[in-house]
């Protein structure tokens, strides 16, 4: 059977021409929706145990998972927040094509394979019947079954589309590639730009502002290769690809504190890394002319893609900048923004820091946390798109202020860092 789902989403259009080999039947639905309690009070138990059961079986992939997020519990939440979701949705997929978009841009810059989902459903639905033992009936372990065949094959198929336009894209490519650090450059106490170029010496590949590569790095303390995610931190250029990388000071460093160290400590001008072509879907729209980026922190990096892009375009935009951090030592690309701001008088900048030394103090630069109400002569333009990237507590923050203030979530465009929560 063939189902072709076309939605809009923020806007946009994402569609999906699904083949599936098999349908759930109305009988299975209805079960699925009977373990939703189940999965309310218990899911995080489940996936727990999922990925202690797969780990132990294949240990492999655990250079594959971010044993960060695992060390922390965050993917086994995030885990079991989708399968939730899954059933709670399991009579309207089209609600989650979204997620799945997401999910697929990630899976593709991680280079998973359609083999790997069958290892993944082998486990997952070990995992139910050990968890809910004779809750588990014959009956709910195959209508799980036929639910997660279905999802397998519309995430397997998507992907495929995905795999195959990085194909066709140029200078992209699928699975790991050698990148050669052409210099690093300090940007602020705690952020480092790797300007990184092909080591065959073969072109940048294009991407899309806002789009990130994923690094794979060898981790001498626990013996495990570990993958993350970096948002690339300039604009579209035939030169280079730039991340940038906030160096963590914790003294009992988690895993991936541990990976931020060793790009700062480890990797220098010359060395090489493997990397991921570029993906993800929080871009830049064309809706509006006024773009307004809110950052706190790192989260600045994929809107100084989109922000240095819009300065070398032709269109005239209306943009508005503002970030959030500690404070000036710890602020990164403050020349560069200053820089842009010069040209282009049409960009507005706002800084807000959580302590402000007199020298610094002016109409653009604010004592505290991020707060509307302090930037003068403040509107909240219902004609404009805003991008938002930071810490899931000031993503939620700046959602909530914009929406109680009119803004259409259509035009609210978010990145969460990590496993997805929001």
């Amino acid at each position: 059977m063939i189902v072709i789902i076309r939605i809009d989403e923020n806007v946009g259009v994402i569609l999906f021409k699904i083949k599936f080999t098999t349908m759930l039947s109305d009988k299975q639905k209805e079960i699925i929706l009977s373990t939703v309690p189940l999965l309310r009070a218990g899911g995080v138990a489940l996936t727990t145990h999922f990925y202690s059961r797969m780990f132990t079986h294949h240990p492999e992939l655990k250079n594959l998972f971010n044993m960060g997020n695992q060390q922390s519990g965050k993917q086994q939440t995030a885990l079991a927040m989708a399968v939730l979701a899954y059933a709670e949705n399991i009579s309207n997929p089209a609600v989650l094509m979204p997620a799945v978009d997401l999910i697929g841009h990630k899976h593709t810059s991680l280079n998973i394979q359609p083999e790997q989902y069958h290892i993944v459903g082998t486990h997952l639905l070990a995992s139910i019947k050990e968890v809910l033992q004779d809750l588990a009936t014959d009956d709910v372990l195959d209508a799980w079954k036929a639910a997660y065949g279905q999802l397998a094959e519309l995430m397997i198929g998507h992907e495929a589309k995905m795999y195959e336009s990085k194909k066709q894209t140029n200078g992209q490519w699928v699975g790991w590639k050698n990148f050669k650090v052409l210099k690093k450059v300090q940007e602020s106490t705690e952020i480092t730009s790797f300007y990184l170029v092909a080591e065959d010496g073969s072109a940048v590949p294009d991407f899309t502002p806002g789009q990130y590569i994923s690094v794979q790095v060898f981790l001498p303390n626990i013996n495990l290769h570990q993958i993350r995610q970096y948002s690339i931190s300039c604009a579209p250029n035939k030169d280079y690809l730039r991340i940038s990388v906030k160096r963590e000071r914790n003294e009992k460093l988690d895993i991936n504190g541990m990976i931020s160290n060793f790009l700062h400590d480890e990797v220098h001008q010359g060395n090489v890394v493997a990397i991921s072509a570029p993906a993800g879907n929080f871009t830049l729209q064309n809706l509006f002319p006024k773009k307004v980026f809110i950052s706190g922190g790192i989260g600045q990096t994929p809107l100084m893609s989109m922000l240095e892009s819009l300065n070398q375009s032709t269109k005239s935009n209306e943009l508005v900048w503002i970030h959030a951090c500690r404070n000036a030592e710890v602020r990164a690309f403050a020349d560069q923004i200053e820089s842009i701001a010069k040209e282009d008088q049409k960009l507005k900048q706002h800084q807000f820091y959580e302590v402000v030394n007199e020298t610094l103090a002016g109409k653009e630069v604010y004592e505290g946390m991020l707060d509307f109400s302090k930037i003068e002569k403040w509107q909240f333009d219902p004609e404009a798109e805003y991008y938002i990237c930071g810490p899931k507590p000031f993503i939620e923050k700046a959602v909530k202020e914009l929406t109680d203030n009119k803004i259409n979530e259509k035009y609210i465009f978010f990145e969460e860092f990590g496993p997805k929560s929001i």
